[in-house]
């Protein structure tokens, strides 16, 4: 029977990507793990790989294609023992192209390959063929050690996807089950605009757009409240001196985005109301502390995770979200370290903004907006003094958070910064 390979869905804001290249031709034989594909998705450019043995028999859709939309039919696949059968066209009615076998196409980063034996990956399923899991998520629970028997599939027909195993093996619930209510209708296309000023037609990248219609959904569905402090940051920044002075030798150098982002992480579990997630007729408590940082790239915002984080170093803080920010910049992240998280930081402060609003990235049920540090006339002691001042503004979800644990967040994360110890203990 003829296989076919769909766009595949390689985060779970993906809708569409651009299929950038093929790395196989018609008539090519591929085995199960063999690359297939490199597609751009609105986050990263990824590789995808082929789930069958068997020979390509058609590309339905070329390499450069835009808007390529997920589940569209992309290529067919004939088992080696089978007489070749025609290729469908792309065209066809969605009954007609479900009546044959649909592939769930594995993904994996670029430069980041998994070298697990198939024996291992084997081991998974052996004795139990009830077991439908993707390769890539029986490779990631050999290296894990998880048994995929207690692994809740959120796949077609239930079949067990990279974000399901990686979910089970952080204690927290797949991206899928934060979305139980219906999503709402596609607002109508923006209408051209007709211009006589000279003016550059920039088409937007598949990052864009996701920017574009997430930052839209959440402000339409979901309703922000703004608490604002200041915040002293002298002993911060004198602690921060001293700690820089100790891991000179190890070629370490914290910031202060390095120490805040520890900071938020306690906060969050010290006021666990505000770790939460609005689930339509439940709410997600989470266990942990998962700091999703915003860093621009020239395509947009990517937010790489920083997972755990209140039980981290801040020499380790500093470290990972170094290495994140390289490869974020490069298009190299993998799906697990920026999908997720539980609350995220975005600080302009080094480019002089005093203050500002930041949008929830949904599920997450907030957001911290972090200023510029500056010399205020300030309150010391009961004395006038010049002191280094930042506002922070943290976004809430209201229909999870009430604004009486949103200012408790807010007073403990402005403690935390002000007696910046409690940071190291």
């Amino acid at each position: 029977m003829p296989i076919e390979l769909k766009m595949p869905a390689l985060s779970p804001t993906m809708e569409e990507g651009t299929l950038s290249r093929w790395l196989v031709k018609e008539g090519d034989s591929v085995s199960s793990g063999d690359l297939l594909a490199e597609i751009e998705t609105d986050k990263a450019t990824m590789e995808f790989e082929a789930i069958d043995d068997g020979i390509v028999t058609k590309l339905l859709v070329a390499a450069g294609t835009d808007g390529v939309k997920v589940g569209t039919v992309i290529a067919m696949i004939q088992g080696e023992d089978e007489d070749a059968a025609p290729a469908p066209k792309s065209t066809a009615p969605a009954a007609a192209r479900e009546a044959s076998k649909t592939v769930e196409v594995g993904s994996k980063p670029i430069e980041t390959p998994i070298t697990i034996s198939k024996a291992d990956v084997q081991k998974q399923s052996s004795g139990d063929e009830r077991i439908i899991a993707s390769p890539l998520a029986k490779r990631i629970a050999v290296n894990k050690g998880l048994d995929l028997t207690s692994v809740k599939g959120s796949g077609p027909n239930g079949r067990i996807v990279k974000a399901d195993v990686e979910a089970f093996a952080g204690g927290v619930s797949a991206p899928s089950a934060v979305h139980n209510s219906p999503p709402l209708p596609l607002p109508a296309p923006h209408a051209a605009i007709d211009t006589d000023i000279p003016h550059e037609v920039i088409k937007l990248s598949n990052m864009r757009k996701t920017i574009a219609r997430r930052l839209t959904e959440s402000k339409q569905q979901v309703p922000h409240i703004y608490l604002t402090v200041d915040v002293r940051l002298d002993a911060l920044l004198k602690l921060r001196g001293e700690l820089n002075a100790s891991l000179e030798a190890r070629g370490i150098k914290l910031s202060v985005n390095d120490m805040l982002i520890k900071a938020l992480a306690l906060a969050l579990v010290q006021v666990p109301k505000c770790n939460v997630s609005f689930a339509g007729d439940n709410m997600l408590q989470y266990a942990r502390a998962d700091i999703s940082v915003a860093v621009s790239v020239p395509t947009g915002l990517i937010t790489p995770i920083i997972t755990d984080a209140a039980n981290k170093s801040l020499s380790k803080i500093s470290t990972e979200v170094g290495e994140l920010a390289a490869r974020a910049k490069e298009g190299k992240l993998q799906p697990h370290e920026y999908q997720g998280g539980t609350a995220s930081i975005s600080n302009m402060g080094m480019m002089g903004i005093k203050q500002f609003d930041a949008v929830i990235n949904p599920p997450q049920g907030m957001i911290l907006a972090v200023g510029a540090g500056e010399k205020r006339p300030y309150i010391v002691d009961d004395a006038l003094a010049i002191a280094t001042v930042m506002s922070a503004t943290g976004s809430f979800d209201h229909r999870a958070i009430d604004g009486a644990d949103g200012a408790m967040f807010m007073k403990v994360f402005k403690e935390l910064v002000e007696k910046p110890l409690g940071l190291v203990a």
